[in-house]
């Protein structure tokens, strides 16, 4: 019955597994869910589509959020609504910093809040930071499965291309990579005391350039370099939300 489903994602109010993978689109979270055992479709409602399934017996979830923050984060406060207590993102992203190259994995432990959307929650000054155990966890499951990968600040920002405004720029700052919805699920799980964090699939390996010129059309995030980043981080992350698991369990 419709009032036993939430209303922007249409998933049920209860009954879902406590761990989850998110991500943007649609088709990479039914290519993550064919990694399941017993994988299902829960519900498939604009942008959100939802599967549950399990990975080596830890129950799971994986969800697409479509692409940017204020859509995103609907997602979110209605997984962890239905029950949902562990997130980890997994995307793509653009590198900043040098010696991070096409397909290596971008581990985030916090995220510069530029995502068009908790500003209107939360006043700026307050963080957007990792779980240190999903960091860890990550960090872990990336090193045991031999994919290339680094650990910092990830910049999320709300405009994809470029306009007329002067870019502001973190040159020096030492950010990682940039994508566009890591921090408002930070933000979300800092607030309602659940764990999350994120790992990113680089796709374009001169962000800071990229986010500079006045078109897109330079960008090919469809590349073989790319597509096996992505194998790798997709089992990266179900191997992370396992390693959760086992340690909420010991």
């Amino acid at each position: 019955m419709t009032q036993d489903l939430l209303p922007i994602t249409r998933v049920p109010r209860t009954g879902l597994p406590a761990h989850a993978v998110v991500v943007g689109d649609p088709a990479r979270a039914a290519a993550v869910a064919a990694l399941l055992d017993g994988a299902e479709e829960v519900s498939y409602h604009r942008e959100y589509r939802v599967f549950s399934g399990s990975w080596k017996g830890v129950p799971v979830v994986v969800a697409s959020h479509g692409v940017g923050a204020p859509g995103a984060i609907l997602l979110f406060q209605e997984l962890a609504d239905a029950g949902v207590k562990v997130f980890l993102r997994f995307g793509t992203a653009g590198a900043m910093k040098p010696g991070i190259g096409d397909g290596d994995l971008v581990i985030a432990e916090a995220a510069v809040r530029d995502d068009g959307v908790t500003h209107q929650l939360l006043p700026p000054e307050y963080p957007a930071v990792s779980s240190p155990e999903a960091v860890f966890a990550l960090q872990r499951a990336a090193r045991e499965s031999g994919a290339p990968h680094h650990r910092g600040v990830v910049w999320t920002r709300a405009a994809f291309q470029p306009g007329l405004l002067p870019l502001f720029s973190y040159d020096g700052a030492g950010l990682a990579a940039i994508e566009m919805e890591l921090s408002a699920l930070l933000v979300t799980a800092s607030l309602r005391g659940l764990v999350a964090g994120g790992v990113l699939v680089v796709d374009g390996a001169n962000a800071d350039e990229l986010v500079d010129e006045e078109s897109t059309g330079g960008y090919n995030p469809h590349r073989d370099v790319v597509a096996a980043g992505v194998e790798r981080g997709a089992v990266v992350s179900l191997e992370a939300l396992r390693l959760l698991a086992e340690d909420e369990s010991a």
